[in-house]
Parts: structure tokens; sequence; C-alpha cells
């Protein structure tokens, strides 16, 4: 039963009134109500790939994502009028969730959406995995506080993980316990 509603919560869309009110009554819904969290599709890549170059020095390409689709990963995106302003992909498997891709625009960092995100990979991650993974630069202090507000804790470092402009930069092992 539970695996049906969570099909379902998967195709869901967020309340198509929202958009209209926001249009014709500006002021009676927020931005956030009207944030839009979907399933990523292949026909989002190019989009996607914008967001990755502005973000990274060492950004994924097109391939990689293409395989995360093969792999079937949990992959999401969180947009706001049909405009992608961040994504997420994620491994579920052995009753383990890892994080492998979380990324927002640049130009909507610091407005609660990597939160939001987030929270919803953590929810749709609940009752298929024990624990979520991820890793994190430790120059990513934003993230890191981010990751650690919702309940991550250090679990280790990983020594030269991270590609970097100058060598190879560690990355901050976390992990949250899932309880249903």
């Amino acid at each position: 039963m539970y695996e049906l509603f969570d099909k379902i919560k998967e195709f869901m869309a967020y309340d198509a009134d929202k958009e209209f009110y926001a249009k014709v009554f500006p002021d009676s819904v927020t931005r956030k109500d009207l944030l839009r969290i979907r399933k990523m599709r292949p026909s989002d890549i190019p989009e996607i790939l914008v967001i990755e170059q502005k973000n990274y020095h060492f950004p994924w390409g097109e391939d990689i994502f293409k395989d995360c689709f093969k792999a079937g990963y949990s992959s999401w995106v969180c947009e706001e009028m049909d405009k992608i302003l961040a994504y997420c992909l994620v491994s579920i498997a052995a009753g383990e969730a890892h994080v492998l891709n979380v990324s927002v625009d640049p130009a909507e960092q610091n407005q609660g959406i990597g939160r939001k995100l987030m929270e919803h990979m953590i929810e749709i991650a609940k009752g298929k995995a024990e624990t979520i993974f991820l890793e994190v630069r430790p120059s990513n202090t934003a993230a890191l506080a981010l990751y650690q507000s919702l309940g991550f804790n250090e679990i280790g470092i990983r020594k030269g993980y991270y590609p970097a402009l100058h060598g190879r930069e560690d990355a901050i092992m976390l992990a949250m316990q899932l309880f249903a």
C-alpha cells in the first residue's frame, strides 16, 4: 500500500490554482508556495547543465546525468513557473540512500530552495533506507550548515575526494538515520 501511495505522490503536481492566484492576486501566495518539486526528465538536462556549470569548477557532464537515468536513481528538480532552480539525485539501494548531487542555481541560493529539495529527498528515502549519506566540501560552509541543520552528522573524512583548482579537496562525510 505504501509503495502505491509513494508512486502516486511522485506524479502529483502542485496546486495549479496557486499559480493563478499569484498572477491575479500577487500578495495571496508566497514564493515558496509556487515552488514545485517534480521528477527530473531527460529533457531537463540542458537546463540542469547550466546550473551545474555555474556551481562547479569540475561539473558533471551530460553523460553522467544520462547514466543516472539509466540506473534509475531518484532524480528531482525544484522549479518555479517552469524554470528549474535546483536539482537533486539520490541512489537508494540495500537499505541506504546516497545523495549524489544536489545543486541550486547561484542566483537562487540562501532562499530555502535547497532545504525544500533536501527535505523532499529525505521523505522519499524514508521507508526505503535506514540511513542517508552524502559528501560535502569543507569549503562549502553554507551547504554544510544546511545539512547539519537537517540532522546530518559528520561520520568521517574522504581525503582528496574532490578535484580542486590546485590539487584535491577532502570531503566531509555526513549521515543521517532515517526513521519512518
